[in-house]
């Protein structure tokens, strides 16, 4: 197994389409963004080289979702096999459809048996299966067991309670002696993962999800406004200035390192929070997310599946490498190693993966009752729609727009888009 740099540039995508054919034991995929999941997309792909005797390079590409999005789209437009396989988020099925094999065709009619309904649903774009599920995610609430455990106080249900915990206790570390304790990390960047969180705080506040079922746009409304509003109250207070350009993985770092009480990520964190060079081993606990005054829990159903490029000179072979890593050996090796959440049902009953990890057999309800983003009823546009929100969102968090503002004008912003192209 090889490791290459895929670098995406016109001259260098119309030469690989033009291309003499690959060798038929050689294969690309792109796979492992965040955490452990290059190392587990390594290991696995390296178990089915033995097992098959064909080559697969491992292509690099960026980190953010949102580029690694639009480089696919420039690679498939210009109908190039430089990646066999390609790992693709829950929301982009319906935007690479055209371009993706049916996997039905290469590896029957009941390929994806025993797999989350939802998700092949999600991943059949009419009547084909596009995509196959490989984890899937919904975000999670980690805590310092310890510290919560000191101050005599339980996990927060609501936002509001978790807001005054994490002043408690950053207030009293600060005063211990850690000056650089913060209350809550979280993902405030402007990009998807900023939607993914605030789709959250909106939707557990009774505000919606920007855009209904029905392709009704949704986002102007008090509870919405209000759930922004509380989250800018954050942003220097009990969240750093920093958050406003943090990830995944700055949130996890600096929860990881100790300094921070709460923390909103996605499960793949737990196994690096109890790693032996972790600072908090042994003293986290996960729950579900806080709701709003009048709403429920919400967590942002999120998850990435396994595609092959229509334009791949080895279907049969490429898809087959999609079947051995969507398999359920494959997921229970990632799931105990790292806490990649299944999407084969069966797992989660599995006494070595909740062993391994215990708050899938807790927040179960969580992960199957997830809250879609509105890619569905958004089709094509659903890019632009998370990009005017999370710009939007990020205006209230730093303090440009209150929350009635910005939902007013997304409103406006999402309809223009709606009339011209939805």
């Amino acid at each position: 197994m090889h490791k290459k740099t895929l670098i995406a540039s016109t001259f260098a995508l119309a030469g690989a389409a033009a291309g003499s054919p690959s060798l038929a034991a050689e294969l690309t995929i792109s796979c492992g963004a965040v955490g452990a999941e290059l190392a587990l997309c390594e290991e696995g792909v390296a178990q089915w080289e033995e097992k098959t005797g064909h080559q697969v390079d491992i292509v690099s590409t960026p980190n953010s979702s949102t580029e690694r999005l639009s480089l696919y789209q420039q690679i498939l437009s210009a109908q190039s096999s430089d990646i066999d396989v390609m790992q693709i988020d829950v929301v982009w099925p319906g935007l690479l459809a055209n371009h993706l094999l049916d996997l039905r065709e290469t590896l029957g009619a009941d390929a994806a048996a025993g797999h989350f309904d939802t998700i092949v649903a999600n991943n059949t774009v009419d009547d084909r299966l596009v995509a196959m599920p490989w984890f899937t995610d919904a975000g999670v609430l980690y805590y310092r067991k310890d510290l919560l455990e000191q101050h005599g106080v339980e996990p927060p249900e609501t936002w509001q309670e978790m807001t005054e915990i994490a002043e408690e206790i950053q207030a009293a570390e600060r005063a211990a002696g850690n000056d650089r304790m913060w209350g809550y990390v979280f993902q405030g960047r402007a990009y998807e993962g900023l939607t993914c969180n605030a789709l959250e705080w909106v939707a557990s506040h009774g505000g919606g999800s920007i855009v209904d079922a029905e392709g009704e746009i949704t986002i102007d409304n008090p509870q919405a406004a209000e759930a922004l509003d509380l989250a800018a109250t954050w942003i220097g207070e009990i969240s750093p200035d920093g958050a406003l350009n943090y990830t995944e993985e700055e949130a996890r770092g600096i929860f990881q390192s100790g300094n921070a009480v709460f923390m909103r990520n996605w499960p793949y964190a737990w196994s690096l929070a109890q790693s032996e060079d972790s600072d908090v081993r042994g003293k986290v606990g996960v729950v579900q997310l806080p709701h709003g005054p009048d709403g429920d829990s919400a967590a942002t159903l999120g998850g990435w599946n396994l595609a092959v490029s229509k334009y791949t000179q080895h279907p049969e072979i490429a898809a087959d490498l999609v079947a051995f890593l969507t398999g359920e050996a494959e997921q229970k090796r990632r799931a105990i190693e790292g806490a990649y959440n299944p999407t084969i049902a069966s797992l989660y009953e599995d006494e070595q993966v909740l062993e391994a990890v215990p708050f899938f057999g807790t927040l179960y309800a969580t992960f199957t009752n997830a809250v879609a983003r509105p890619s569905a009823p958004t089709g094509d546009n659903y890019g632009r729609v998370s990009n005017n929100f999370f710009n939007a969102v990020h205006n209230v968090l730093s303090g440009n727009l209150s929350g009635a503002e910005a939902v007013a004008q997304l409103d406006s912003e999402l309809a223009r888009i709606k009339r011209r192209r939805w």
